[in-house]
């Protein structure tokens, strides 16, 4: 059952997703300070943006699927600690596909794709951040996707700790259980070109210093999309029940 009305913890939540933003918008010294840091270190900067940003999509899926933002053995630190991991691989994919994609397009001779992404918009520019963006969400998304769910799993079935995070995971068994009927009819067929490549080719619009930022805050996102495909996946469990 998907709860949705509003209560004292939804406000303080939302406080508290404030309090984290508002900075950065009422003082242009904390951001500029922010840009630089971000320039410099971007891989560090990708781990902490998904570690937070991302952990509270999936907070809000919680919320979503069972009108809490945690409970025992959700395991918040561990799920940190995957998508900080998961922020490191999507910047370097994004660096390998945004560099690459416009030298494959020059290849097949669309002439100026390269030059076309340090300019302004043209449709020319908007054609070329589509293109990475598909070949972006075709090739990584899935795997990351996967990856993402076969830790879930993990995390769920060690009760949500440190500790039980770092035991093995035994991938084999977790790739037999998961629901690819949900992972591959929902998550990869509708989610993939619904909303992750419309969404990336805008990201890829963005100067190359906030396209990680966004991709980013796309993870609040993807935590209801998760939350979806969990619901979609117990709701067929039962009916097979």
């Amino acid at each position: 059952m998907i709860i949705l009305n509003m209560k004292k913890h939804d406000i303080i939540f939302i406080i508290l997703l404030i309090l984290i933003f508002i900075p950065f918008i009422l003082s242009s010294n904390i951001f500029n300070a922010y840009l630089t840091f971000n320039h410099n270190h971007s891989l560090m900067t990708s781990f902490i943006k998904f570690a937070i940003l991302a952990t509270i999509g999936e907070i809000i899926g919680l919320r979503i699927k069972t009108g809490v933002y945690t409970k025992p053995g959700f395991g918040i630190l561990p799920r940190m600690l995957v998508w900080g991991f998961i922020g490191v691989t999507i910047k370097i994919a994004m660096v390998i596909f945004a560099t690459g994609t416009p030298y494959l397009l020059e290849y097949l001779g669309l002439n100026g794709a390269i030059k076309s992404m340090g300019g302004d918009f043209t449709l020319e520019k908007l054609f070329v951040s589509f293109s990475i963006s598909v070949f972006l969400n075709v090739i990584y998304a899935p795997v990351m996707m996967t990856f993402h769910r076969i830790t879930d799993m993990h995390i769920n079935n060690t009760g949500g700790t440190i500790r039980g995070f770092f035991t093995p995971f035994g991938f084999n068994n977790l790739l037999l259980n998961l629901d690819w009927d949900v992972q591959w009819n929902f998550v990869f067929k509708k989610t993939i070109p619904l909303f992750w490549i419309p969404a990336h080719t805008i990201t890829f619009l963005l100067p190359p210093d906030f396209r990680i930022l966004f991709a980013a805050i796309l993870g609040i996102a993807l935590g209801t999309i998760l939350a979806i495909a969990d619901i979609m996946g117990d709701s067929k469990s039962i009916m097979k029940k």
